[in-house]
């Protein structure tokens, strides 16, 4: 990185230790096998036939995949569209899935939930409709109270454009899957999680209207995702309104709500920062909960696929954990463009909204602790794990180059590679859990 002296920089590798190219774990994918597709339609019984080393050769891979059927797979993205920021997440599985299988596996792309909205995923992964996906347990508290729990106490975490966010990811991907509790929660509905935890970036206040002391919340209707953050929007005033990210741009546009508590880079790729011109950011240590709000969870479509198919799909996060870091900071920058693009601004909260926000989620994460439902030490966890995350992010040389407002300014995505950083989390984390 330029402001860091970081010698590596953005490129193609061939399989870094063996492993993968960019395939993003933040991607929605949806596996769907097709009438000709071979191995994905065989038994219950799991996965069959050999696999192999991670980082083996690719000629291993091939000699290993040559008595298998070819499989035709759907990837149903969590772009809306295949020109958003978030389709990288999509075009990257597809090369490295097709390339490490040797042409054995097809993808075939599809965007904006078009095969099953994110209520009815977890139903059509059961089914056979949809194989693997990108998730979004946050809008299921009653049925992922394991997962809601972790989302409840993942406040108070760095909150920057970059270095930031890729210290917040990886702190919730190394709780999620060092946890106990969480992986059995998606097991128990007969799902396998390829990532149970993902970060979808940190949470902003999103407003039509400027203002964001205290009394300024007084009165406003806030969209919000999470039983979290509808105890914050209570704390500082406000009234909250549930509803899914893709409903929220026409709630702003017709006054149905005011402001939305969201992310950068999904309110970019819906045009909300065209009409909500007033962006507010949160102090570190008052950040807002929900850091966590998606995961990859694979279905039975998956677990019928040869034990070969499966780990070609696992292993894409050797990158895919960078690549997914990668789009929120790409999408933080997006959003600050657009924003100045509308003539908005992006600041800092007022400190007395920002310390009810802190008091709110250390409250919330107590509440979690004394209910036993994720074990004890939670905030120990979770502090451990962030100050592990940031060793390492400083470590491999990353640092951010100025703050949110100058963004735009200062970051330059051909100077930032995400590579190594995400090959480092797959391996400490992730590829203990590779399937064998």
């Amino acid at each position: 990185m330029k402001q860091t002296g970081l010698s590596h920089r953005r490129r193609r590798r061939p399989w870094p230790l063996g492993a993968t190219r960019a395939a993003a774990v933040i991607a929605a994918v949806a596996l769907t096998t097709s009438s000709c597709a071979g191995g994905a339609g065989g038994s219950d019984e799991g996965a069959s036939g050999e696999g192999f080393a991670y980082g083996a050769p690719q000629e291993d891979v091939d000699a290993l995949l040559t008595d298998l059927d070819p499989v035709e797979i759907t990837y149903q993205a969590g772009a809306q569209s295949p020109n958003s920021i978030s389709a990288l997440s999509a075009t990257s599985f597809k090369e490295y899935v097709e390339e490490r299988s040797g042409g054995k596996i097809t993808v075939d792309l599809v965007y904006g939930q078009a095969i099953a909205g994110y209520g009815e995923i977890d139903d059509a992964l059961a089914d056979g409709r949809v194989d693997v996906a990108y998730t979004l347990p946050i809008y299921k508290p009653a049925e992922y109270p394991v997962y809601d729990a972790y989302l409840t106490a993942s406040g108070g975490m760095p909150n920057s454009i970059a270095v930031g966010e890729m210290i917040g990811n990886a702190a919730v991907v190394d709780m999620g899957f060092n946890s106990d509790y969480l992986i059995p929660e998606f097991e128990e509905k007969g799902l396998t999680p390829l990532a149970p935890m993902v970060s979808t970036g940190a949470h902003q206040a999103v407003c039509v209207d400027a203002g964001t002391a205290p009394e300024d919340w007084k009165g406003r209707q806030v969209r919000i995702a999470s039983v979290a953050h509808q105890k914050v929007a209570s704390a500082l005033g406000a009234s909250p309104v549930s509803m899914e990210y893709v409903e929220t741009f026409e709630a702003l546009q017709r006054g149905t709500v005011n402001c939305t508590i969201a992310q950068l880079l999904p309110s970019e790729e819906l045009g909300l920062l065209e009409i909500a011109t007033h962006v507010a950011y949160m102090q570190p240590e008052n950040s807002m909960s929900g850091r966590a709000a998606g995961a990859t969870v694979a279905g039975i479509g998956y677990q019928r696929l040869p034990l070969a198919y499966q780990q070609i799909i696992f292993d894409s996060g050797a990158t895919g954990l960078g690549a997914s870091a990668e789009l929120l900071v790409e999408g933080n920058v997006a959003a600050v463009r657009q924003l100045k693009g509308a003539g908005g601004e992006i600041t800092e909260i007022d400190r007395q909204a920002g310390d009810i926000i802190g008091e709110t989620n250390a409250s919330l994460t107590a509440g979690v602790e004394e209910s036993g439902l994720i074990g004890k030490d939670l905030e120990a966890r979770k502090t451990d794990a962030v100050e592990k995350w940031t060793t390492i992010v400083e470590e491999l040389g990353y640092a951010d180059g100025g703050g949110f407002n100058d963004a735009d300014e200062w970051y330059d995505s051909d100077e930032w590679d995400f590579a190594p950083y995400g090959q480092r989390l797959f391996e400490e984390v992730a590829l203990p859990h590779r399937p064998s």
